[in-house]
């Protein structure tokens, strides 16, 4: 396995949380979006949800129903396969494929791309996604993981 999978797989494990309340969301949420205005200066969509319905989405100026789609498509994947978007890309390019001929799943529905991470519970495990969209994937995911590990570490 590449470093670059491993330092991902590393990033799930580090970044759990000991529970998960609708108002983690809200504030993980709000956590998320002030770093975009004032770090980044770009507007994002951001959308967390525990598996079952929404608890956070916001589309800042900048952003359009693009974004709907590839909120949907990232985080759709995280929840079929248990990882970051990211790393399941990654994961089919190490193979020496894409993700498209590799899943074997519908461009419409699932994208490999990053920027989906998966909220995790130790001893519960996956329970729901946070997710961004805006920026290239990568930058995605690191702005999920900023957000991620500065609420957590609060």
């Amino acid at each position: 396995m590449s470093e670059f999978l491993e330092a991902l797989l590393e990033q799930e494990e580090e970044l759990q949380f000991e529970s998960f309340t609708n108002e983690d969301a809200y504030e993980l949420g709000c956590i998320i979006v002030k770093h975009a205005k004032d770090v980044l200066g770009k507007g994002i969509a951001v959308h967390i949800e525990n598996g079952e319905y929404p608890l956070f989405t916001h589309y800042m100026t900048g952003t359009s129903k693009d974004n709907i789609y590839w909120v949907n498509a990232k985080k759709n994947v995280v929840h079929h396969y248990g990882h970051s978007s990211l790393y399941v890309g990654e994961m089919y390019k190490a193979q020496g494929t894409t993700f498209k001929e590799g899943s074997g799943l519908s461009l419409d529905e699932f994208q490999g791309e990053g920027g989906s991470f998966p909220i995790i519970v130790r001893g519960q495990g996956k329970v729901g996604t946070v997710t961004v969209s805006g920026l290239a994937g990568e930058e995605d995911h690191q702005v999920a993981v900023d957000g991620l590990r500065t609420y957590l570490t609060r």
